[in-house]
């Protein structure tokens, strides 16, 4: 629970602030054009030194990174809470992901070396899927009723106990792993790696407001696939490498990196869209819109502990992550058929139920394979993998899908505005259009990451492996 409760906080800080923004701006005095950077700062950091965190876990020791990470993830919500000015909440923000990069990685391998039970593990799985896939819209909750109820910067606070909680159940219940003697961290494999990362999700996310074609863009995207590109021609040759190569050369690992990448683009881009949808199309206010993704917060919880953990020690993971794509699919292309006077109760609530479901039966069986067999040494560099494989899939798709449902939202309203007196009208049907046209393109990705796991992750179920197998390691 300890563990659990750090990842929720750190996968859930990356949404909840969304529906603060606004007062945050209208308070700290953000430009329109600035305000994007109070989600892309923690989300460039995070995703861009993910890598990094987790080989400083395994060199350092597990709990202590974690310890740390804690802490300084409380001070830089701190910061963020107490913020005067735009540059001190950006700042504050870049800090909590960079904290975050280091807590992540050490809290998933933790867990796997707490729970070497094999029903243990997959009750312990099961509630880590259940937070990382629900903890999105645990966000949203939370910070539409701190944002109404109390202040935006309640959003940051409620960190500082949460992170005090577990350092001290930390202190109190986990075992140290030790620090590996003679190692040394990659420091070139570090530059390159985390720089072609940052690049890439730094390029996504100025794809929205400049367009896929600007200068700015290309380049970005440009460093992106030269750095990247050294950086896997240097762990070839480097002699304590950052990410080891057959980490990712296994095939079943391979196949749940890519699974995760794909369906978390969907994800997201239902978070975003439904957000606004609820906000702007509905009039919903923000408790009213948090409390809207409660039942997808339901289903996912459901879909990891209640299914996934009790089937994976006798099903092969596929078995659950083909059925979860085709579900969490089937709940998207509910939200294709959304007006602009939809109901909840008939459109959008079976959509939510469907997709919940769906990630629930994902999530789970892609952290508990896709680290299986790992040497204990690289537990950490591999729970940072899957994590890089959330992050980067959730700026992807943030940035893919909104540029497709702005165009298209854009392109409906120019060839509809004939008529002034129904200018309102036409425009919010514009909105909706842009975002059922960007759901197709969410639903078709997240049955390429069924293909995907059904032809690639050819695991067998856990209770079947061999009693001399090697525990399978976690995956954040």
């Amino acid at each position: 629970m300890i563990i659990a409760l750090a990842q929720l906080m750190v996968v859930l800080d990356a949404t909840i602030v969304n529906i603060a923004l606004p007062s945050a701006q209208r308070d700290l005095g953000m430009s329109d054009g600035n305000r994007q950077w109070v989600i892309t700062a923690y989300t460039l950091a995070f995703g861009g030194l993910l890598l990094l965190g987790g080989r400083i876990a395994d060199l350092a020791g597990r709990k202590r990174t974690f310890v740390i990470g804690l802490i300084g993830f409380a001070g830089a919500s701190a910061l963020g809470g107490a913020a005067t000015g735009p540059g001190m909440l950006f700042g504050a923000r870049a800090l909590q992901g960079a904290f975050a990069a280091v807590l992540a990685p050490s809290a998933l391998s933790l867990l796997t070396t707490t729970f070497t039970d094999p029903r243990e593990r997959g009750k312990a799985f099961g509630i880590y899927g259940a937070l990382a896939g629900s903890g999105s819209a645990i966000g949203f909750i939370a910070g539409g009723l701190l944002t109404e109820y109390l202040n935006w910067r309640w959003c940051l606070y409620v960190n500082i106990p949460i992170a005090v909680a577990a350092v001290l159940g930390a202190h109190a219940l986990l075992r140290d792993s030790p620090a590996q003697k003679g190692a040394r961290l990659d420091v070139l494999g570090a530059v390159l790696g985390c720089g072609g990362l940052v690049s890439l999700v730094y390029g996504f996310s100025e794809a929205e407001p400049r367009g896929w074609a600007d200068p700015l863009v290309l380049s970005l995207f440009a460093l992106a696939v030269v750095l990247l590109a050294a950086f896997v021609r240097w762990q070839t040759r480097a002699p304590s490498p950052l990410l080891p190569l057959h980490i990712v050369k296994d095939r079943n690992r391979a196949g749940c990196f890519l699974t995760m990448t794909l369906a978390v683009i969907g994800m997201f881009g239902m978070f975003l869209f439904l957000t606004y949808y609820l906000q702007v199309v509905l009039g919903y206010s923000p408790v009213r819109t948090g409390l809207a993704f409660l039942p997808l917060t339901i289903a996912i919880i459901v879909g990891s502990t209640q299914i996934s953990a009790r089937l994976l020690p006798r099903a092969a993971p596929r078995v659950l992550m083909v059925p979860g794509t085709v579900l969490a699919a089937g709940g998207m292309f509910v939200f294709t058929r959304i007006t602009v006077d939809s109901a909840y109760a008939s459109r959008l609530l079976p959509g939510l139920v469907l997709m919940g479901l769906g990630m629930g039966l994902i999530f789970m069986p892609v952290f508990a394979t896709a680290t299986a067999g790992v040497a204990p040494r690289d537990s950490g560099v591999t729970s940072a993998t899957v994590n890089t494989s959330q992050q980067v899939g959730g700026s992807i798709g943030t940035a893919l899908l909104n540029t497709i449902a702005t165009t298209s939202g854009t392109a409906f309203v120019a060839a509809h505005l004939g008529d002034a007196a129904h200018r309102e009208l036409v425009v919010r049907e514009g909105i909706v259009h842009g975002y059922t046209v960007a759901i197709w393109w969410a639903v078709g990705i997240m049955l390429l990451a069924g293909l995907v796991a059904g032809l690639m992750v050819t695991a067998k179920p856990s209770a079947r492996l061999p009693s001399n197998a090697p525990v399978p390691e976690s995956v954040g």
